[in-house]
């Protein structure tokens, strides 16, 4: 296959296909399989693994990605990586926790920003040593107040 069949095929479901790609030599098809929400948790665990950061990072962003690999990609020497896990909507409370630790500003101001961070963690970013995460923190609290006052 020619590298436009081989980036148009990573865009199918058929889990044969997209097992074959994933382990193309061109990166670029690699991403695309690893962004590819039809592609099976097996294959994504395989690519969480891969040794270029833009694929990781978007089997980090990918929503079909199971907890655990979530999990282990948060601790990907990558920042990158680890800012990923915090967009992902799937990204369990418990990761978004302890991202919320993590020494990179960026990946602490994203998990700030999350929707699905629970409020006890959004109090203590609230205090944070950066004042984009405290923002962001307050924004997200006041934002969570407000839904819930209206209900």
């Amino acid at each position: 296959m020619t590298k436009e069949e081989r980036l148009k095929a990573s865009e199918g479901t058929s889990p044969d296909v997209l097992a074959q790609l994933a382990r193309d030599r061109d990166y670029n098809v690699r991403v695309r399989v690893a962004r590819n929400p039809s592609t099976p948790p097996e294959i994504l665990v395989q690519l969480a693994r891969d040794e270029d950061r833009d694929v990781r990072w978007r089997v980090a962003d990918n929503p079909s990605t199971p907890p655990e690999v979530l999990a282990e990609l948060s601790r990907d020497e990558n920042y990158y990586v680890r800012w990923n896990v915090t967009l992902n909507p799937s990204t369990p409370h418990e990761i978004l926790t302890q991202l919320a630790r993590d020494e990179n500003y960026n990946v602490r101001c994203s998990v700030a920003g999350n929707p699905s961070t629970p409020p006890e963690v959004l109090l203590i970013l609230m205090v944070d040593d950066d004042e984009e995460v405290r923002k962001a923190a307050e924004r997200n609290l006041c934002t969570i107040v407000t839904i819930s006052l209206s209900l």
